[in-house]
């Protein structure tokens, strides 16, 4: 498999580009705030390795992950998929944004005022099995960091994670339309389930494995998982 990133410059969002080999299809992840936009950062690693996208994938619908889904997913002509819950995020992401934080302070600076969904989007619900250029993958449902955290195991080699695993930590559940519980529930029976030779892509941060955080993750146990708090 192919495996490329290019970070964005705010909040160092990973978008990964999977294919299965150079001079195939592949899709793109989660293509967040740069300036100037992202689309040529991706342009310049699709280009190097002859790929063709055929779709955008959105693990959840906050805007460091969806900032640049428009251009991107327009500029190929290709669809965005994203689950069912977090789509009226892509149109109107300041919905659970908080006033005045760093994504709020952000928009204000560009400008940014309106948002709009590119010309397709299909919803995805958590249960679905696809094949996308050429690679296999399982959706899984993964509330906890926003309603519609989505995960994907990818060609049963790679779990796609989002903000919900990371190296060592997991993502934030005390942002609008984030549940601890939910997140609690998410890591026991959509996470720890998983093989521990699946390679983790997460949102932010470095690559890992299942197998690695079972062991070291201290978000992973059952102290925390058991915990009311």
């Amino acid at each position: 498999m192919l495996v490329e990133s290019v970070v964005a410059d705010y909040f160092a969002t990973n978008c990964w580009i999977l294919a299965t080999q150079r001079g195939a299809e592949c899709v793109i992840v989660d293509p967040g705030i740069s300036n100037p936009s992202i689309f040529k950062r991706v342009q310049e690693v699709v280009n190097r390795h002859n790929l063709k996208p055929v779709a955008v994938l959105l693990t959840h619908g906050h805007l460091d992950h969806m900032f640049s889904v428009l251009p991107v997913a327009d500029g190929y002509e290709i669809p965005a998929l994203i689950h069912a819950r977090d789509r009226p995020l892509i149109s109107n992401p300041m919905k659970i944004l908080t006033p005045g934080g760093p994504s709020d302070q952000i928009l204000k600076a560009f400008g940014a005022t309106s948002f709009k969904e590119p010309k397709e989007v299909i919803e995805l619900h958590g249960v679905e099995r696809l094949t996308i250029a050429g690679l296999p993958m399982q959706v899984r449902h993964a509330p906890g960091h926003t309603a519609g955290s989505a995960v994907f195991v990818v060609n049963s080699e790679i779990l796609v994670a989002g903000d919900v695993l990371f190296e060592g930590s997991i993502g934030r559940t005390d942002l609008l339309s984030g549940s601890p519980s939910e997140m609690k529930k998410t890591l026991r029976n959509q996470i720890l389930t998983l093989d521990d030779e699946l390679i983790v892509l997460p949102g932010h941060g470095s690559q890992t494995t299942i197998g690695r955080e079972r062991r070291k993750n201290p978000y992973l146990t059952d102290e925390f998982l058991d915990s009311r708090e």
